[in-house]
């Protein structure tokens, strides 16, 4: 566990002193909940509005379209160029064959 020592402006720390004793915990605990909530946030997935879709749908196509005029030579000195790295532990074939399973599954439903 990691220490912090942060100053907080005294109105900041009055309402966070009242959010914890409203919550029963103390103020350390709320403090490591309202940072943790915050980041948590950070990593959800959220809906894109249907302008930017649409615009990502045009990109990816126009992108489709001159990577078809690509020559094998050209194709072949781009995956030449790309970096290799190492699977992720646990990316296991059974995991992958399971995640293609669940992808093929939600085409369908």
């Amino acid at each position: 566990m990691s220490r912090l020592t942060l100053r907080l402006p005294d109105s900041l720390h009055r309402q966070l002193e009242a959010l914890a004793r409203s919550e029963s915990v103390s103020l350390n605990q709320y403090i490591v909940y309202a940072l943790t909530r915050q980041v948590a946030q950070a990593y959800a997935v959220q809906a894109l509005p249907e302008k930017t879709i649409v615009g990502q749908r045009a990109a990816y196509t126009a992108l489709l379209q001159n990577l078809g005029r690509a020559s094998f030579e050209e194709i072949r000195q781009v995956l030449d160029e790309r970096e290799e790295v190492e699977p992720e532990r646990g990316l296991t074939p059974e995991v992958l064959d399971q995640l293609k399973k669940r992808v093929r599954q939600q085409g369908t439903s």
